[in-house]
C-alpha cells in the first residue's frame, strides 16, 4: 500500500506540492517577523526562490543574513533540502 501511495504522489505531482508546502512553512518559521516582507514563491531542485519587498532588504539577505536563514530553514525541515536561496525583488 505504501508503494502504491508513493507512486501515486509522484505521478500526480502531489508529492512535489506537499514537499514545497513543507519548505515554505519552514522558511516562514526561520524568517520569523521579517517574513512579512518576504514571500517564498518556488522550490525546485534544492533552490528556494524568495521575493522581497525592497532593494535594501534584498541586499541584506543576499550579502549578510541569507545563508543563516537557509541553515535555519533546513533545521526546521530536519534535513538539508534547501541548498540555495535565490532572493529577488517582488514583481
Amino acid at each position: 500500500m505504501s508503494d502504491v501511495l508513493s507512486q501515486y504522489l509522484a505521478q500526480s505531482g502531489l508529492g512535489a506540492r506537499l514537499q514545497r508546502g513543507k519548505v515554505f512553512d519552514a522558511w516562514a518559521k526561520a524568517v520569523g517577523t521579517q517574513g512579512r516582507r518576504t514571500r517564498a514563491v518556488r522550490f525546485r531542485d534544492g533552490e528556494l526562490t524568495v521575493e522581497v519587498q525592497s532593494a535594501a532588504l534584498l541586499q541584506e539577505l543576499r550579502n549578510f543574513t541569507g545563508e543563516d536563514l537557509r541553515r535555519r530553514t533546513n533545521a526546521h525541515l530536519g534535513t538539508e533540502k534547501v541548498r540555495r536561496i535565490d532572493f529577488q525583488l517582488e514583481r
